[in-house]
């Protein structure tokens, strides 16, 4: 009886062990994103402006780490939230946070124009870019990331968009790395960006 009991407290403890390794992978490597797969930024193709008014598209991510959310300015919570989880992210790289490209992009560009998305990322830190363009061309890059966003009616006649509330890592290969979780814990978060920022160009040595 008391050898079953042991045994019984060993397969426990076992199966504890093997949860937290589970846990530690999935906050440190993140999981496979649902649906699709991201695809490589070398094989988007998408014409967008930023905040400045400069043409972008995902040559201008190619070279350097990216960090990437899709959103829109009338966001009553989720974007504000992310936007400020992102910024913390970056204070807490230092430095580091210059090698990175990090792009907000609308997916309401019937309201978010050039000049509202300069003021709203104005809010945040400094390394954030605001990205728009039309609705045809925010489509083929949300695509690309396997990002989703529907627009929902409000009874007041207003509307609202839902959209996908995770971050999105890339190589600066332009090879996706993995996704930070909305409300994922910075402990967490800044781990998986510095994976990315170690990942190596494509074919360096």
């Amino acid at each position: 009886m008391r050898r079953r009991a042991i045994l019984g407290y060993g397969a426990a403890g076992v199966g504890a062990v093997a949860l937290m390794l589970f846990v530690g992978w999935w906050q440190v490597d993140g999981p496979e994103p649902v649906g699709q797969r991201p695809v490589a930024l070398t094989e988007m193709d998408f014409r967008l402006t930023d905040h400045e008014g400069n043409a972008v598209g995902p040559e201008t991510l190619i070279g350097r780490p990216t960090m990437a959310f899709f959103g829109f300015t009338y966001c009553p919570d989720v974007c504000p939230t992310t936007l400020s989880d992102i910024s913390g992210w970056l204070d807490d790289l230092g430095g580091e946070a210059d090698e990175m490209n990090v792009v907000f992009i609308t997916v309401d560009p019937e309201r978010d124009t050039v000049e509202t998305m300069a003021e709203y990322v104005g809010y945040f830190h400094p390394g954030i870019r605001g990205w728009t363009g039309p609705e045809e061309q925010i489509a083929r890059v949300a695509d690309g990331f396997r990002a989703t966003y529907v627009r929902v009616p409000m009874e007041s006649g207003d509307y609202t968009m839902n959209h996908t509330a995770s971050v999105f890592l890339f190589a600066a290969s332009g090879r996706f790395v993995t996704m930070i979780d909305y409300h994922e814990p910075r402990e967490f978060a800044v781990p998986k960006i510095r994976r990315a920022l170690a990942e190596e160009m494509e074919g360096a040595t």
